[in-house]
């Protein structure tokens, strides 16, 4: 997933694969998602965002808030937060919209589902 975010132009598509059950029940490992590069995301959109120290997660966007440095950001919170070893904003603070690398816009596989 990573190669593919750090390669994808800006308003392009592409696609990811969720990692762990951070995301449950909404996504599981293994699904494939379709994701929209560089569209902006509204609260409740599920993510694909990177961290600050360089991890590229799928999370949801909950609410616009400031980082650290002022800039403007996302609050991202796992839907399975009781999950091992999750980790979100309640343990990173909030993402910049810089880092926001797209919304995930449906589940293409194993259970084709419109998210967004």
């Amino acid at each position: 997933m990573e190669d593919i975010a750090a390669r994808a132009p800006r308003h392009s598509w592409g696609m990811a694969k969720v990692v762990g059950v951070s995301m449950e029940p909404t996504l599981r490992a293994g699904d494939r998602l379709w994701v929209s590069y560089g569209r902006t995301p509204e609260p409740g959109c599920v993510v694909v965002a990177r961290l600050a120290d360089g991890a590229v997660v799928v999370k949801r966007a909950v609410e616009r808030r400031t980082t650290v440095s002022e800039r403007p950001g996302w609050w991202l919170l796992s839907d399975n937060p009781a999950a091992p070893g999750v980790i979100d904003s309640r343990h990173r603070g909030p993402v910049a919209d810089a880092d926001v690398i797209g919304v995930v816009v449906a589940r293409l596989w194993p259970r084709p589902r419109i998210l967004g």
